[in-house]
C-alpha cells in the first residue's frame, strides 16, 4: 500500500549537480520521516540524510553536510535530495526510505524504494 519511487539519477561529470526525487504513494502512508541512503560498489549501505514530513526538521551524515540538501514538498508527496559539487566517490545507488521517526539507522526504515543509480565521472 506504500510505494516509493526514486528518479533523477544518471551519469554526471565531477563538479556538477543533480536533484534526486522520491515520489511517495499510498493512502495508508503514516510514516513521519523520509531518509536517503546510498550504497557504493563493494560498500555497505550508508545513511545520507533524513527529513520530517511535519516540521521539516533535518539531520545529515557528516560527509553530507554542505553539499547535500534534503527537502520535501508535502503537496506533491515528494522528497528531494539536492547534491552539489559531485565527486567520483559519490557514485552509488541512492535509495529513499520511510521510517516512523527521524533516524540514521537503516534497520528502522520499513519502506524502501528501488534505488536510482548515480554515476559521477572524473
Amino acid at each position: 500500500q506504500v510505494q516509493l519511487v526514486e528518479s533523477g539519477g544518471g551519469l554526471v561529470q565531477a563538479g556538477g549537480s543533480l536533484r534526486l526525487s522520491c515520489a511517495v504513494s499510498g493512502r495508508t502512508f503514516r510514516r513521519s520521516a523520509m531518509g536517503w541512503f546510498r550504497q557504493a560498489p563493494g560498500k555497505e549501505r550508508e545513511f545520507v540524510a533524513v527529513i520530517s514530513w511535519s516540521d521539516g526538521s533535518t539531520y545529515y551524515a557528516d560527509f553530507a553536510k554542505g553539499r547535500f540538501t534534503i527537502s520535501r514538498d508535502n503537496a506533491k508527496n515528494t522528497v528531494y535530495l539536492q547534491v552539489k559539487s559531485l565527486k567520483p566517490e559519490d557514485t552509488a545507488v541512492y535509495y529513499c526510505a520511510a521510517a516512523r521517526s527521524i533516524t540514521a539507522v537503516a534497520g528502522l526504515y520499513d519502506y524502501w524504494g528501488q534505488g536510482t543509480q548515480v554515476t559521477v565521472s572524473s
